[in-house]
């Protein structure tokens, strides 16, 4: 988590005019939650939506079996899309389901500078709503909202609703 936000830094600083707002979903939320504390200079706001792993369920079985439970209901769109996904990252999958476990991002949510929404998709099985508030009470300056009638794959199944409140979180007049 920490290489890939030091890669992401590395981007920005070359192709950023400015702050950025940084959106991660899931298994990203790691990554910009280290973008947040490793490089604070270049984050107007932070943005995470079902951020990811709740500190009493860190194990691989733990989340897998949220993952499927959650899925169970998904549209046939979202399963394509992260079947898709699940296929792309090939034999890099168990290697990425390992860095997200070992990952500790309770260790630094109190170093967050940046404004911070916590998106949760109000049916989500995979984020606990007791954890995304253990996240919004660890982080100093964090909200959360919910996105009615989603599950975990929110940003995907219907994007409109995330995007709205990021949007407004943002400060940008959707057009």
């Amino acid at each position: 988590m920490e290489r890939t936000a030091d890669l992401v830094a590395a981007f920005l600083r070359e192709r950023a005019p400015g702050p950025v707002v940084a959106v991660g979903h899931s298994m990203g939320t790691q990554v910009v939650l280290e973008l947040a504390v490793r490089h604070p200079d270049l984050l107007d706001r932070l943005i995470l939506a079902a951020p990811t792993v709740d500190v009493r369920e860190r194990t691989a079985l733990r989340q897998l079996s949220r993952l499927a439970a959650d899925l169970l209901g998904e549209s046939p769109i979202v399963l394509a899309r992260g079947m898709r996904e699940y296929l792309r990252a090939g034999p890099h999958l168990r290697r990425k389901m390992r860095a997200m476990l070992a990952h500790r991002p309770e260790d630094v949510f109190g170093r967050v500078a940046a404004p911070t929404l916590v998106l949760r998709g109000e049916h989500d099985l995979v984020v606990p709503e007791a954890w995304c508030r253990f996240v919004v009470d660890a982080i100093p300056d964090a909200r959360m909202t919910h996105i009615r009638n989603h599950a975990h794959e929110t940003m995907i199944r219907d994007p409109k609703l995330a995007a709205a409140q990021i949007l407004s979180f943002a400060g940008v007049e959707p057009h």
